[in-house]
């Protein structure tokens, strides 16, 4: 919500690890999701629109599916017309693909297929089709070795299977249809297009690398200039030109002839190849000035719009023999705390000072209960023991399709540890366990502050 949005439901996550009935988010409150989650998420999407209409209110609906995407979990229905299915289509490297796991991938594809129509028929039956403007596009490639067009690569590359996705875009009466636009384009168009044909002035103070791709869904052989497309991921840079990718290695591949990435030309066309190293060079320089650096911003903790402030195990370092529940951080958890020298901890910052609640997520079997954990930040510090047994099983294993590699989920609970005094500024949030009598303290998901005063 504090990101602009007025309802929200769904997870704040790159991956959750379980699809039926899982902890969600709703306006800043966690709830038990209802059914298998992407039909759950449509069937909120088209009650928020419904409800936007019956008041009379323009909307905006962003509805992200985190399916086709492990753990390979999909509605008996949808299974059923492809786990026998024999498979014609396969990666460039078959040796090694998991059948099952795309045949898991083509099951979600047509639940999501399903869920796409129910949103055009309530558009349809509140009669504001002609007036919706609708998008249809995905993230990146499969993140799986799965079919993909022969193209190379998948989710995590920076050529063209890892960073080609579709897009289709519908407003009857407004945008001619069958219109296909072959010119490249990215996510960073989305919001001049969506400004520009909606009609919303955007501020001039604030510039922005996107295009708007109105003259092209108008008219797709209208002119337009040459650009080129940059995809970056941690310091590694490919970039597209209509005709040419430069990879993150300087191979360079001519993608009329050669759309699969099988042959380097950059020996071949020198002139080309040197012009988009050049320019890789000039984005480096203009996106990293001082050259590339990770990511270590603090996690920021009561700025505006977000009295309550997620923490979850995923962003938080652990010390000592505390191990994670899985090497993929997303929807993981943090295990084996049994010494009193392990914490867990954040680097923060607290934008606004003053009394958060704390709450913790965790799962403790009864023969090790009664542990004392310590929550501190600069000089701040608040106690609080562990008294509610709670040892639920792990879950996930009985509905994936194909083996996972990311962690298996169970049921936390969360428990109030107490309020504490949090200062402005910047420090290290530190979790550490004062008294351990059992032989652990808890397994822990996730905590929560809400500022109260």
């Amino acid at each position: 919500n504090a990101k602009g949005f007025d309802e929200y439901y769904g997870f704040t996550s790159g991956h959750w690890g379980h699809y039926f009935s899982p902890m969600l988010d709703h306006n800043g409150t966690f709830v038990k999701g209802n059914g298998y989650i992407t039909d759950d998420l449509t069937d909120k999407a088209m009650a928020f629109i419904e409800q936007q209409v019956q008041n009379h209110k323009p909307f905006f609906a962003y509805l992200p599916y985190c399916t086709p995407h492990s753990p390979m979990q999909v509605p008996d229905q949808y299974w059923d017309r492809f786990k026998d299915k024999q498979l014609k289509l396969h990666n460039r490297e078959p040796d090694k693909e998991q059948p099952d796991h795309l045949r898991a991938a083509l099951a979600m594809c047509e639940n999501v297929d399903w869920n796409v129509g129910r949103v055009l028929k309530k558009l349809n039956s509140l009669g504001i089709t002609d007036d919706t403007i609708v998008i249809y596009f995905s993230d990146n490639g499969p993140n799986g070795v799965r079919w993909n067009d022969d193209m190379r690569g998948k989710k995590g590359s920076l050529d063209e299977g890892g960073v080609r996705s579709p897009f289709v875009i519908r407003w009857p009466g407004h945008l001619p249809a069958g219109q296909q636009v072959n010119q490249i384009a990215g996510a960073i168009d989305l919001l001049p297009t969506l400004t520009d044909l909606a009609g919303i002035p955007r501020p001039e103070h604030k510039p922005i690398d996107g295009v708007s791709l109105k003259p092209l869904m108008m008219n797709s052989k209208a002119d337009w200039p040459e650009r080129m497309i940059f995809s970056s991921l941690r310091n590694r840079v490919s970039v597209r030109t209509n005709q040419y990718r430069l990879s993150h290695k300087d191979e360079l591949y001519d993608m009329h002839a050669d759309p699969g990435q099988r042959k380097n030309i950059a020996k071949q066309k020198p002139e080309i190849t040197a012009q988009l190293k050049q320019a890789v060079a000039d984005w480096k320089q203009s996106v990293w000035p001082n050259g590339y650096q990770a990511d270590n911003r603090p996690f920021l903790i009561g700025y505006d719009g977000a009295r309550s402030t997620q923490l979850p195990a995923r962003d938080a370092v652990s010390h000592g023999d505390i191990k994670r529940s899985s090497r993929h951080p997303n929807c993981s958890y943090f295990y084996h705390w049994t010494n009193t020298s392990d914490s867990i901890t954040w680097n923060a910052e607290v934008d606004q000072a003053g009394v958060y609640e704390a709450i913790l997520y965790y799962t403790c079997p009864q023969a090790d209960i009664g542990s004392t954990v310590e929550l501190s930040f600069n000089g701040s510090k608040l106690e609080g023991k562990i008294t509610q047994p709670h040892d639920p099983p792990l879950v996930g294993e009985a509905q994936d399709r194909a083996v996972r590699s990311e962690s298996f989920v169970k049921d936390f609970i969360p428990m109030t540890l107490g309020k504490i005094t949090l200062p402005q500024g910047t420090g290290q949030l530190t979790l550490q366990a004062l008294e351990i009598p059992g032989s652990q303290v808890m397994d822990f998901r996730l905590l929560i502050l809400n500022r109260i005063e």
